[in-house]
């Protein structure tokens, strides 16, 4: 039986190297980022047609496009680097083309017009019954066994796909509350959720999209043209914003995610660590090959050992000692919230 895997958590914690070592294993279905490529848009109430499920994959991401037009794109766009006949600027570029399709193929397009003649003609179904026959044909078309989904900023998830999905499984994939801040704040993407959610506390309003006018005249001017079509990148790439405030989007991630994940069925759960993976990689990934239902295979751990980069840990060491310490005060909330739930699946630990 194809069993279904998310691998949620705060982001910035190892796991698109992660996505990579998963697509290597050759009965493993990686879906990189296909939670946020469809974003809240995935998952309508009711039944819908083949051709509705279609346009939630097919349509480009607002946001996402924004950025490319704005020239902000994020390191995990991977369409953008290798473009095909998809541009933000014409047609743009399908949400399922900008980082899902490129992960599983050398040749997205080839693959979204394949994807397209079928799905478009598939019955009215739930949201989850059309996902469901989505995963089983791209299992059929690449000869895979089981389906994992991997997407950064995804710990809030949780309880919308344990409702969506009551079989799936959960790894907890989390890293050092300091070196994930310090990597937050460095990324493009971060940098932005943190300026929007700026947005979001000064206005009250519950999501961007649902802002008045008269909110949005309120904002001082670098936080409201940011809401624009195009905005200067400047406004976000060349802004000083605190990596304590980082910290504390970890820690408040981190605590909201461990509450989500208490509430799974403890079978159907478990954790990892970045930096265990880094320490005892072999082991790690054998225990995630079990867990997700696979075969560890020899090969397979060679190729994941070859991966990992274990200079991408302990950036926060090279802090001053005392802006280290501000830091970790910071995300101790989180830090404590992990001790309690790194016990989670008896004999995984």
């Amino acid at each position: 039986m194809r069993t279904l895997t998310f691998v949620v958590g705060t982001g910035r914690s190892g796991s698109t190297a992660l996505s990579g070592i998963v697509n290597a294993h050759p009965d493993v279905l990686s879906l990189n980022e296909l939670l946020s490529s469809v974003q809240s848009r995935g998952f309508p109430e009711g039944l819908i047609s083949g051709m509705e499920f279609w346009r939630l994959l097919a349509d480009p991401n607002p946001l996402f496009e924004r950025m490319i037009r704005s020239g902000v794109p994020m390191p995990e766009f991977v369409y953008t680097r290798r473009p095909g006949r998809f541009a933000t600027g014409t047609t743009g570029i399908p949400a399922l083309s900008l980082m899902v399709l490129p992960h599983l193929t050398d040749d997205p397009d080839d693959l979204f017009d394949e994807l397209e003649k079928e799905v478009r003609g598939w019955p009215t179904r739930t949201a989850a019954g059309q996902y469901e026959a989505l995963f089983g044909l791209l299992c059929a078309r690449f000869g895979r066994t089981a389906v994992v989904e991997r997407s950064g900023y995804s710990s809030d998830r949780v309880p919308l796909l344990r409702r969506v999905f009551p079989r799936a499984r959960f790894v907890h994939l989390f890293r050092d509350g300091p070196d994930c801040a310090l990597s937050m704040s460095r990324h493009t993407g971060y940098r932005l959720i943190f300026l929007l959610r700026d947005i979001l506390a000064r206005t009250g309003a519950a999501r961007v999209e649902d802002l008045t006018e008269e909110q949005v005249r309120s904002l001082p001017p670098e936080l409201s043209r940011l809401l624009t079509e195009r905005f200067d990148s400047a406004l976000v790439l060349d802004r000083e914003l605190p990596a304590a405030g980082f910290a504390a989007l970890w820690s408040e991630l981190v605590v909201r995610g461990v509450s989500h994940l208490d509430a799974v069925p403890a079978p159907m759960r478990t954790t990892l660590a970045y930096e265990d993976l880094l320490d005892r990689p072999r082991e790690e990934l054998t225990r995630l090959a079990g867990f997700i239902g696979v075969e560890p295979l020899p090969q397979w751990l060679d190729t994941g050992v070859a991966r990992l980069d274990a200079g991408r840990r302990g950036a926060s060491l090279r802090l001053p000692p005392a802006e280290l310490a501000a830091l970790r005060e910071v995300c101790a909330p989180g830090t404590r919230a992990l001790a309690g739930g790194r016990g989670w699946v008896a004999g995984t630990r």
